[in-house]
């Protein structure tokens, strides 16, 4: 059995891609979308007619709506390939303003609706703000599922559970970026690998929080560097993988054990913990990796939806 396969027997496996052209051959359960990934694969020549009947079929519409029915459009063509959900994502630059964001999200779902997809085929991610969390309580609250993304911090996590958000999407890949550059010099791959990751190490603190807790938010690690942080956190709820990363766990035969464990979970002694928004705010800023992760990938989300409305225009 290769790893692929392994790993499936422990976790749901999630296709990070926009390339839907690629998802028959892993055959994952769900997929994720983004901006950058929408971008990345309305730029292939197979996808532009795509693009361009979507601008033609939606011309004169505001470009904030035609944009949203590019990405329902995607979502869609996802959605008839796996058997279980998509995860579409608001604007970034709506990611501090809670009313724009729930606004955001119900029309994303009536888009999909539309289409005929049901309701709970679908995740709207949403940026792990404050402001995000609670557009997502809100839309928790209406039957609209949501997949809280760009989360670094354990408080980001509780904030997301207490606001009973269906899922999380902590980025393992991207704490260890940090980590990494961080040390500088000093950096010890081998001492920083597998178990002992710092993104490993994140994912597994919050994890072991919910199970223990009872808290019915899935966790989803996300933004993989290489398949040693995919097989440490092997029982994970879902683990979402670019197309390269399930290409070489499919080519491995090497064993694969569980390494996360709910019933071992709730068998340790954690201390309860909640934030408001005061002590929310404050236990992010206290965390430099976070506060800088958050910022940066807000930044690069909302810079390639400002790219994606360029080549949108150009169609």
């Amino acid at each position: 059995m290769n790893q692929l396969d392994a790993l499936k027997q422990f976790t749901t496996v999630v296709a990070d891609t926009g390339d839907f052209k690629q998802l028959d051959a892993f055959k994952p359960q769900d997929a994720t979308t983004n901006p950058s990934l929408i971008l990345k694969a309305v730029q292939k020549p197979e996808y532009q007619p795509l693009l361009g009947e979507t601008m033609a079929k939606f011309s004169g519409r505001a470009l904030d709506e035609t944009m949203d029915r590019l990405l329902v459009r995607f979502g869609c063509e996802i959605l008839s390939i796996i058997p279980g959900r998509v995860s579409t994502e608001v604007d970034a630059r709506l990611s501090f303003d809670s009313n724009a964001t729930f606004t955001r999200g119900e029309r994303i779902i009536e888009l999909y609706e539309a289409e005929g997809i049901h309701i709970d085929r679908v995740l709207i991610k949403v940026a792990a703000t404050w402001e995000g969390i609670e557009a997502a309580r809100r839309l928790e609250d209406r039957g609209i599922h949501t997949n809280l993304t760009l989360l670094f911090s354990f408080c980001q996590a509780v904030a997301c559970g207490q606001a009973k958000v269906q899922l999380i999407s902590p980025f393992v890949g991207r704490i260890y970026d940090w980590y990494k550059k961080s040390a500088g010099a000093a950096w010890d791959e081998a001492a920083r690998s597998g178990a002992n990751d710092p993104g490993v190490l994140s994912v597994r603190e919050i994890y072991n929080h919910y199970k223990h807790f009872g808290i019915a938010t899935e966790v989803m690690g996300a933004s993989f560097r290489n398949i040693g942080q995919i097989t440490a956190l092997a029982g994970c709820d879902l683990l979402t993988i670019s197309p390269e990363l399930l290409a070489q766990l499919a080519a491995s035969e090497a064993p694969l054990q569980r390494a996360l464990d709910a019933k071992a979970a709730q068998a340790l002694d954690l201390p309860a913990v909640n934030f408001d928004e005061v002590t929310f705010r404050y236990a992010l800023n206290e965390d430099s990796m976070a506060t800088e992760k958050l910022a940066e990938g807000i930044r690069a989300f909302a810079a390639d939806a400002v790219k994606l409305e360029k080549l949108m225009l150009a169609a």
